[in-house]
């Protein structure tokens, strides 16, 4: 067993890990944050996303113990102190960018990523770039593309910009 101390969702957390349990393990089954979602266990399909260091990354092919003294972010921490959404999540239901929304915590971590990576003004043709690697089996991608672009929008007027 391996002992592991990271911050997720600005809370400090400890644990006793095997080597290879996987971060996205580790976040369901030991800290019950069940927002993030496992669908492939291959790193194809997105709905495990989470932030690492600020970056998006793959939960589910990252290792727990490669978390140690880093932060974790998850779908459950987006949101800012008191807020009972945040912007993007905000956006993907007033835009309709959800159905069954097994994909949309992976979608949502994605979209906030690719708004610090490239800004607040995105060409659908960017954001459906950058959402490859994420699958939805059920939207077709046309509304979550207009809830990024949103999304994107009502960042560059909030805190979290």
């Amino acid at each position: 067993m391996a002992k592991i101390s990271l911050i997720v969702n600005g809370n400090p957390v400890t644990g006793k890990v095997e080597p290879r349990t996987l971060l996205v393990q580790f976040l369901r089954e030991h800290l019950r944050l069940t927002g993030t979602h496992v669908g492939c266990d291959t790193s194809q399909c997105g709905a495990c996303v989470v932030h690492l260091d600020g970056k998006a990354v793959k939960s589910c092919t990252t290792l727990a113990v490669m978390a140690d003294g880093h932060e974790v972010k998850t779908i459950e921490g987006l949101a800012a102190d008191g807020a009972p959404l945040h912007p993007m999540q905000e956006a993907f239901r007033e835009h309709h960018g959800l159905q069954c929304g097994f994909c949309t915590p992976g979608m949502i971590m994605t979209a906030v990523d690719l708004v610090h990576r490239k800004g607040h003004d995105l060409s659908d043709e960017v954001i459906r770039e950058e959402l490859e690697g994420n699958l939805c089996r059920c939207t077709g991608y046309q509304n979550i593309v207009l809830s990024i672009a949103a999304g994107a929008k009502a960042m560059a007027k909030s805190d979290l910009a």
